[in-house]
């Protein structure tokens, strides 16, 4: 007969961050718990999520704002760059990449760390104010990236779930990061507002093909950026324990 005590245990761990033993219940490391944590959403095991976990905000802010975060989204980077350098520009200009926009090309961890790393409620109000001040830095290997992908001959489409009305702060906003030359920006119009991400996303990648475009590849912090139908050839995760969109 199986056992069941392993299965409980480790459910137990997930579930409440403690052990039991003999009778004493004995409290995991935060930033065990937290690891593992993170390792669940970034590879979409945990699901749908609305804030993280108020054991996990000095592990969070910790990761955001060290080099960790950093050297993640350089790997990311390295990967695209090493597969973009595969693939044959043709000279119709129809060879495309996709970025999503926030904490993918434009980094929002100035508000974010105003708001708790994601441990407070999203407040789409406050979000937009700090949108319309146009400030968002860049982060730096996606620029990179960027750059790289222009050289090498793709077109860049911006596929992002700000609105229509946020376009022209979205455009400012690239310039100052150093964004320049991207083929379009797609924002959600009216008939786009209420619709999942994953289904909006998925609805403007299959107009591009069917305009021409070959979608080799396409960048984005959120499953939703990448996930559905019209996929690209590759897609590229970056990293975001901040929040969750569906």
């Amino acid at each position: 007969m199986v056992s069941l005590l392993p299965i409980l245990l480790l459910y137990l761990i997930y579930t409440t961050g403690e052990v039991v033993s003999d009778h004493r219940k004995i409290r995991i490391d935060d930033d065990v718990y937290c690891e593992s944590w993170r390792f669940s959403v970034e590879t979409n095991d945990a699901g749908y999520w609305s804030t993280i976990p108020a054991r996990c905000v000095q592990f969070v802010q910790d990761y955001m704002t060290g080099d960790r975060y950093r050297y993640d989204s350089e790997a990311v980077a390295e990967n695209s760059v090493r597969f973009a350098k595969t693939v044959e520009i043709s000279d119709s200009g129809s060879d495309g990449w996709v970025f999503d926009i926030d904490e993918t090309l434009l980094s929002n961890l100035p508000y974010y760390q105003l708001h708790g790393f994601g441990s407070e409620t999203f407040d789409e109000e406050s979000f937009d104010s700090w949108v319309d001040l146009a400030e968002a830095p860049a982060l730096p290997a996606s620029l990179s990236l960027y750059k790289e992908l222009k050289q090498l001959g793709f077109k860049i489409f911006l596929l992002t779930g700000r609105s229509e009305h946020q376009r022209n702060v979205t455009e400012k906003n690239l310039l100052y990061a150093g964004f320049t030359n991207w083929e379009r920006l797609i924002l959600r119009g009216p008939s786009d507002q209420g619709k999942p991400a994953i289904i909006y996303k998925s609805e403007k990648r299959s107009d591009l093909q069917h305009e021409g475009y070959r979608i080799h590849g396409s960048s984005g912090d959120q499953w939703s950026d990448l996930l559905g139908f019209a996929v690209a050839r590759r897609s590229f995760k970056l990293p975001n324990p901040m929040y969750y969109i569906s």
